[in-house]
């Protein structure tokens, strides 16, 4: 039974905040909500693409089964659906979708998530038949097309199965649109002999008798504005993947190191039963492991920003978290460990058990938290990081303090999940999706690492997808910012001035 479709038009919308949103007000930025269309519930409205050739949005829906569904855009102030794609003939279920120069690209992992998935290929002017079907590695997670449109990118991210008996490796694909679409499948075997030096680092290779090559999962792609080089986030490494589109192949491994949450300005809220929200300071060590990743250039330098959600393995085979307060702490390391494990402190805080217990006698000698709670600016060319931008929750808590839900605060907090980037006239505008506070924050980039922050919007329930679509592009001839959330399966769109 297809679920009733929701539609309501011209509905403007900011945070209800103790300070005006508009931070740092602007006369050619503010983004105010001209739209909202439910498609389905939970699940529904997870990642979105648009074609300006057809003036179509293309939405993944898992909430009833697995479509890909169509929606005319020719008006954003009236959005609405006019069909449905249907997956199942192709594969298991649908994770992303991309377009460039009138080709549709949509990401199926298999029936069965450990065996290959694939790249399935429309025409968004005839989307009868596809014009290709492309296999590449195990559950592909996100595509995207290289700027020039020849290359089609699968991050393949080849989850374990649930008991943990079979993981396939991660892999990236690249897809040759200009040559038939042929495919390449790379792999991360090649490091093998790193794995050391990587961990050393801060990469991590941690489940139950993984190779590098199987325990690294590719969520997330950028790619350069030359259409010569991606990026690929693994997540659940704690790494970046630097990759030569036009050699084809896996140039660096990037790790990210950690974050040090005893430093002054890397101060969080780390438990939700202490009645308040406390920013401090707590002997923690923090992965970062983004998800969403945007690119940027700057002089002769590649530029990338990571959204630093943090995620874990939690399968019946294999579950790396645990609560601070279910830990064993070696007094020589925490002299105060007892107060550190009350639940106003950190017994509530939910950390990795794959690390911190240096001789394996199930006493921590140091904690490993799970997420940066920040987003960050990373050299693409040899992965140093430029800043993390560790302002983010306070940010969030200064203008939208009644949004924020302190029950996230012992497991990612605001939880960064998304990032994109824009240029409307001459600024540079990044935009955050915050997946546990339903919302999006809009900041002006100056110089490299420099942000202001403009705005905070509302969103739907567990914003996914953050798509900005320039004026050049945009039916409305205005920049336009649509947000697919997950939660609650609405798009909302959002006009600038």
């Amino acid at each position: 039974m297809k679920k009733r479709i929701l539609l309501l038009a011209f509905i403007p919308f900011l945070f209800s905040c103790e300070r005006d949103p508009q931070v740092n007000p602007s006369p050619e930025t503010q983004f105010s909500e001209i739209s909202r269309l439910q498609i389905g519930g939970e699940a529904a409205a997870e990642i979105t693409a648009y074609d300006p050739v057809t003036s179509q949005l293309f939405v993944v829906n898992n909430s009833d089964g697995s479509t890909v569904d169509v929606i005319n855009f020719s008006n954003p102030s009236q959005p609405y659906k006019v069909s449905s794609i249907q997956i199942a003939s192709f594969g298991g279920g649908v994770n992303s979708v991309a377009v460039k120069n009138g080709l549709l690209a949509i990401a199926v992992e298999a029936s069965v998530k450990t065996d290959n998935g694939s790249i399935v290929i429309f025409r968004t002017d005839n989307l009868t038949n596809p014009v290709a079907n492309v296999a590449v590695g195990a559950l592909p997670d996100m595509v995207t097309f290289s700027p020039n449109g020849r290359f089609i990118i699968s991050a393949n991210e080849g989850e374990p199965s649930p008991d943990y008996a079979i993981d396939p490796p991660g892999t990236v694909s690249i897809i040759d649109a200009f040559s038939n679409f042929q495919v390449t499948t790379l792999g991360f075997a090649a490091f093998e002999g790193q794995l050391n030096a990587l961990k050393s680092q801060g990469y991590r290779v941690f489940g139950p008798n993984a190779s590098l090559s199987t325990d690294t999962e590719p969520e997330y792609v950028a790619i350069d504005q030359n259409s010569e080089v991606a990026w690929i986030t693994l997540q659940e490494n704690n790494g970046i993947a630097r990759i030569n589109l036009i050699n084809q192949t896996v140039e660096g491994i990037f790790p990210l190191g950690l974050k040090d949450i005893s430093l002054v300005g890397n101060e969080m809220d780390a438990s939700d039963r202490d009645n308040s929200i406390n920013l401090k300071n707590w002997p923690v060590y923090s992965y970062y492991l983004p998800d969403a990743i945007a690119y940027f250039h700057s002089g002769n330098t590649n530029y990338l920003i990571t959204a630093n959600e943090g995620d874990t393995r939690d399968y019946p085979g294999f579950a790396e978290e645990a609560r601070v307060k279910d830990l064993q702490l070696n007094p020589a390391n925490f002299p105060n460990w007892q107060d550190l494990r009350k639940d106003q402190n950190l017994g509530r805080y939910t950390v990795t058990t794959s690390s911190g217990d240096d001789n394996g006698d199930g006493i921590y000698e140091a904690l490993y938290g799970i997420g940066g709670r920040s987003f960050t600016v990373w050299n693409g060319d040899n992965g140093q990081k430029v800043l993390d931008y560790n302002r983010l929750e306070k940010d969030f808590l200064e203008y939208a303090s009644s949004k924020y839900d302190d029950g996230r605060s012992d497991n990612k907090g605001v939880e960064p999940e998304a990032v994109t980037i824009g240029q409307s006239a001459d600024k540079t505008l990044v935009f955050i999706g915050l997946e546990r506070s339903d919302a999006v924050m809009v900041y002006e980039l100056n110089n490299v690492a420099g942000f202001s922050l403009l705005q905070v919007l509302e969103t739907g329930d567990a914003p996914e997808g953050v798509l900005f679509i320039p004026a050049a592009e945009s039916p409305s001839r205005k920049d336009l910012l649509v947000v697919s959330s997950e939660g609650d399966g609405f798009l909302r769109v959002y006009q600038n001035r």
